[in-house]
């Protein structure tokens, strides 16, 4: 078995209307789609979010990673990502070039699992058949209100989450603080209530006030109050409040993940294997917390992080966005995406390999030309 080549391209899926989170507005969704093809006809097939750079991801996978990986056996995911990262760790290292290892990554664990004819998460070691999802949301619209988030939050609660997540940080720590309250005393006091200011906060004296305004409200974690490199002040937030800090969504592979312990700046990590160079190095980063005692909450892709939460023995939650939201559209090119049941629990997939297949039609319908 030998990979003969490597397809990369951007989709793009419109929303319905603009979303914002504290620090930026979004109109569409892009992702990096990267399908690894064997001499043998067997492929498998991986992606990123974009963030409006999916072309720039797909052209670093066909052009910089294909050569590395041309002609070696797929199932050899230890020394092709060792390979692919040191051979281009001069201009990557992270962002771009990381995504894009990604994306070959978790398509060469695709192939090694359909190749053993196992589901991912049996092959990577089967702790559990099925998983807890919260239901990701809390975005701000124009007009949205008090009222919307409210019944956006009680929509989750009657769909069978017990623990729901809001975005906090666009407006000042008071409006906020309002906002927060306001989906505590909708939700009630016994479900689990998730905050994420993605990095709104220029500080940590800020982040610290602002989070101390939210504690009456019993957080479970505050993900990213300060920006993602701004490590003292991240360690400052979670040394100064009673609840955790929750990070990890951008950063790369195992390295940073290991100065964020070391450094005591989140009890909660969210790797994204899309972001920190696919499976191979999202397992390193997962046994390494749990040799630390840490647990692991990823960010996003639930079709692909439901299986790999389902293989670790530290595993949280993993991050669950309704489609009808229209926030998070990766489910419009996904065949038989994965959704919770009525407890609020994903089932994992039975299939060989990671489970996650793409609709062509749909592929074809999104596909970003220039």
């Amino acid at each position: 078995m030998e990979i003969d080549r490597i397809e990369s391209f951007p989709v793009a899926i419109p929303l319905e209307e603009p979303v914002s989170f504290s620090n930026r507005t979004l109109t569409y969704r892009d992702h990096a789609i990267t399908y690894v093809r064997t001499a043998s006809g067997l492929e498998g097939v991986g992606y990123s979010l974009g963030y409006e750079g999916a072309g720039l991801i797909a052209e670093a996978a066909e052009s910089l990673l294909e050569p590395i990986v041309a002609g070696a056996d797929p199932r050899d995911t230890e020394r092709l990502w060792r390979e692919m990262f040191d051979g281009t760790v001069q201009i990557g290292r992270s962002g771009i070039l990381l995504r894009a290892i990604s994306t070959v990554d978790i398509a060469l664990w695709d192939i090694k699992a359909k190749a053993a004819d196992q589901p991912l998460y049996k092959l990577l070691g089967g702790h559990a058949d099925s998983v807890p999802a919260y239901a990701s949301g809390g975005y701000y619209r124009d007009e949205k209100g008090h009222e919307g988030l409210r019944d956006e939050m009680r929509r989750y609660i009657d769909e069978g989450h017990d623990i729901v997540k809001m975005k906090v940080g666009r407006l000042s720590i008071s409006e906020e603080a309002d906002r927060v309250a306001a989906v505590r005393e909708e939700i009630g006091p016994e479900q689990t209530l998730l905050l994420d200011a993605n990095g709104a906060w220029s500080g940590g004296t800020e982040a610290i006030r602002a989070c101390r305004a939210f504690e009456p409200y019993d957080p479970y974690f505050i993900e990213e109050p300060v920006m993602a490199d701004s490590i003292g002040a991240m360690t400052a937030v979670n040394d100064a409040i009673p609840y955790p800090v929750a990070t990890g969504e951008l950063e790369g592979p195992r390295y940073s993940f290991e100065r964020l312990v070391a450094d005591g700046a989140a009890d909660i990590l969210q790797p994204d294997a899309t972001v920190c160079g696919g499976i191979t190095e999202w397992l390193k980063i997962a046994h390494y917390a749990a040799a630390n005692d840490i647990r692991i909450a990823p960010h996003y892709n639930w079709n692909l992080h439901a299986s790999l939460l389902g293989a670790i023995e530290n595993g949280l939650w993993v991050e669950y966005f309704y489609r009808d939201m229209d926030v998070k559209v990766f489910d419009d090119i996904v065949d038989r995406p994965l959704r919770p049941d009525e407890t609020g629990t994903i089932p994992l997939p039975d299939d060989s390999g990671h489970g996650v297949r793409l609709d062509e039609d749909a592929l074809e319908q999104f596909e970003q030309t220039n």
